[in-house]
This record gives structure tokens, sequence and C-alpha cells, in this order.
């Protein structure tokens, strides 16, 4: 799952996954690099869902209210997704690893874990996950209480941090300062 259903408050208020760079928006680049990795491709949106739509992949909304973050992204997957590991991106990375869908599965499936999240120098990358289906009953239990910190909720889980070297490879767009100048 892409995750594109943020307010996008950093960037103005403009949906992210629209937001170009080098003449091609950014959910643009996330579906090149992340739809060769997984066997079914979910987008999260919460606003412009026909665009979305339109680009020839089912499009799910948060079903809890408030925009909350990428867990509520998270839940509505959960609800749609046909397997039973559900990988997730954001739509602002460009530069997502091409193999990062096989490296956190290999570790999660030798682990015995419920989830792997991508890890580099500089950290966590918890947007930049693998979850196993069965941890859907603890995040609703956990966003029933209130809660909504990415990280906090991978600690409740048998979770494995991914070791990747590359940070430029998670680099998030957030602002229109961190857009590339030309």
């Amino acid at each position: 799952m892409i995750l594109a259903g943020g307010r996008g408050s950093r960037m103005g208020g403009v949906d992210k996954g629209w937001v170009e760079l080098d003449g091609k928006p950014l959910i643009r680049y996330a579906i090149e690099r992340f739809a060769p990795q997984v066997d079914e491709l979910l987008i999260s949106a919460n606003r412009n869902i026909g665009r979305y739509a339109a680009l020839a992949y089912p499009v799910v909304s948060d079903t809890v209210d408030g925009f909350i973050g990428p867990l509520a992204g998270f839940h509505a997957a959960f609800g749609r997704a046909r397997h039973d590991w559900l990988a997730t991106c954001p739509c602002d990375s460009p530069w997502l690893p091409l193999d990062l869908v096989e490296r956190l599965w290999t570790r999660c499936s030798a682990g015995a874990a419920s989830a792997a999240v991508a890890h580099t120098a500089q950290g966590a990358h918890p947007v930049f996950a693998l979850i196993h289906r069965d941890a859907r009953d603890s995040l609703e239990r956990y966003l029933g209480a209130g809660n909504r910190r990415v990280q906090e909720w991978f600690q409740s889980l048998r979770c494995i941090a991914v070791p990747f070297e590359d940070e430029a490879a998670f680099r998030n767009l957030n602002t229109p300062d961190d857009l590339p100048s030309r």
C-alpha cells in the first residue's frame, strides 16, 4: 500500500502524491518503484480519490475519522488487502529501495516476526514496513485507545528492524524546500 492519505500540511496543504518532481507526480515514482515488488497494490488516499483511481489501482480511504496519520491508512488497507502481509511505503519518497519488500520479507520470515521496519543510521522509517494481518486487532485496540504513533505501535508487536545503508532512498519530500531545485 502506498500512503497518500495525509493532509500535506507541511507542503502547504497540497496533496503530496500530486506534487511534481521533474514533471512527474510523486505518486508515479512510488508506483514505478513499489508495484513490481508486490502482488497487489493499494493506494491509501483521502482526497482526489477519482484522480488516484484513474491510476488503475484500488484506492482505500481512512475509516477512522480525523486524518490521524499512517496508522489509519494501515487500518483501512487491512480491510481491503487480499493477502496476509501488507507492505507499506509513502508516496513522497521517490527513491525508495527497489528491494524493500524482499528485504523486509526475508528478515520477517526468518525471525517469525509479525512486522518488519526499515532502519538506517538515522533511525527507524516506520512507514516503510511489512506487517502481518494478525496485527490488525492490535492496531484496532491501539487506535481505539486514542494512540497515533506508528513507531510506538510497532514496539508493541514482534517487529524486526531491517538495516538499509542508503539514507537517500528513504528521503521524504515533506515541504516545498525538500524538493530538489534545478
